[in-house]
């Protein structure tokens, strides 16, 4: 039987302690926020999630101790400090299994799937340009692969997400931003249950 591979382009994996922080509803939507606008003021999450910009600071540095969210470089530190999320993984089946973790691991990975559904669900509704519509993809792909094969998928497209993300963050810091805008790519490849009447 094959060894599962660690892959080699997760972001920095998270402990016990730093899911607990996350795992705030407050929380969970600041760091959603600013990954989706890219960077943001107290002030401004604040008026955008309801909340007092006292809240926000708060829970923003409370983001930041546990290294979630950093200042942003674009921006001049000045009377308003901007931030922006850093990332991050989580390995979500072992802080499921452990009596100590479940419960914030649980909130967690039930926020991440909404805030998935979410995003699909308002790209379906509104579309975009044709232009935009015509480069983005909602697709799924069922097939029986071993282990190697998945794993072999799985950093293939990962290598592909990573290189083109960086050469973009590159492009965007020497001046290049016409006819740039956020995109999220949302990429999962996992295993569905064993069929028992097979």
């Amino acid at each position: 039987m094959s060894e599962s591979k660690p892959l080699p382009f997760r972001a920095r994996a998270i402990g016990p302690e730093e899911l607990k922080a996350l795992a705030h509803p407050l929380r969970m939507a600041m760091y959603d926020y600013l990954s989706e606008h890219g960077s943001a003021t107290a002030s401004q999450l604040g008026r955008r999630l309801g909340e007092s910009s006292g809240q926000t600071s708060y829970h923003l540095r409370q983001l930041e101790k546990h290294g979630f969210v950093e200042d942003d470089p674009a921006h001049e530190r000045g009377r308003d400090r901007w931030w922006r999320a850093v990332g991050y993984s989580v390995d979500g089946r072992d802080m499921l299994r452990d009596p100590r973790t479940a419960e914030a691991a649980n909130a967690l990975l039930q926020g991440v799937v909404a805030e998935r559904a979410q995003v699909l669900s308002r790209w379906m509704l509104t579309g975009d340009t044709p232009e935009w519509e015509a480069a983005a993809l909602n697709d799924r792909t069922t097939a029986d692969l071993t282990l190697e094969e998945l794993q072999e998928v799985v950093v293939a497209v990962q290598e592909i997400i990573d290189g083109t993300v960086k050469h973009a963050k590159e492009r965007r810091a020497a001046g290049d931003t016409e006819g740039r805008r956020r995109v999220r790519i949302y990429f999962d490849a996992l295993p569905l249950p064993l069929d028992e009447n097979a």
